[in-house]
């Protein structure tokens, strides 16, 4: 069973109201490492301690070139998956968005499967109907909005692609 099938448990809407607080969003610098070690330990099984859909993103750093992973809350859009850069509100873009830009080729982890995927930013009434898919799942999105001062907050289509041969 996918985490899109499971049925949300208290817990899971007890944070999906917490996901609105300000100290809420505050608090994710300390949990964002530790959510990407339970990935990295569950091998993607476990992301966002499953309360969320979620996902592991592993992008391309702009500067670096080296991977670089990030747990995100997805929805599904056929066999693609929808991410958001909001930052959980904060004024800058999230770096994983901004590598993305760069390099649009990453791959994802989900439920322990690595796929091969190509980002592509949405606009216009396909953004629309996306960004409304991802605050049904995180209401809180909404919030964060507000909070970014009229930052553009990205939605991103994560395409399918071939996986390498090999």
């Amino acid at each position: 069973m996918s985490a899109l099938e499971r049925p949300v448990s208290a817990f899971g809407r007890a944070v999906r109201r917490l996901g609105h607080a300000r100290w809420f969003a505050a608090c994710t610098p300390l949990l964002v490492p530790a959510d990407r070690l339970v990935a990295r330990l569950t091998r993607g099984r476990v992301v966002a301690l499953g309360v969320v859909p979620s996902l592991l993103i592993t992008t391309t750093g702009r500067r670096s070139g080296r991977p670089r992973s990030n747990p995100l809350l997805y929805v599904p859009d056929g066999d693609a998956f929808v991410v958001t850069g909001s930052n959980w509100g904060r004024p800058e873009q999230p770096a994983w968005a901004l590598n993305l830009l760069a390099e649009p080729n990453a791959t994802v982890t989900v439920d322990g499967n690595r796929i091969p995927v190509r980002a592509r930013p949405v606009t216009g009434a396909e953004r629309e109907r996306l960004w409304g898919l991802l605050v049904a799942e995180w209401p809180a999105y909404r919030t964060y909005v507000r909070r970014a001062g009229g930052r553009d907050i990205r939605v991103f289509r994560l395409e399918r692609r071939p996986s390498p041969p090999g």
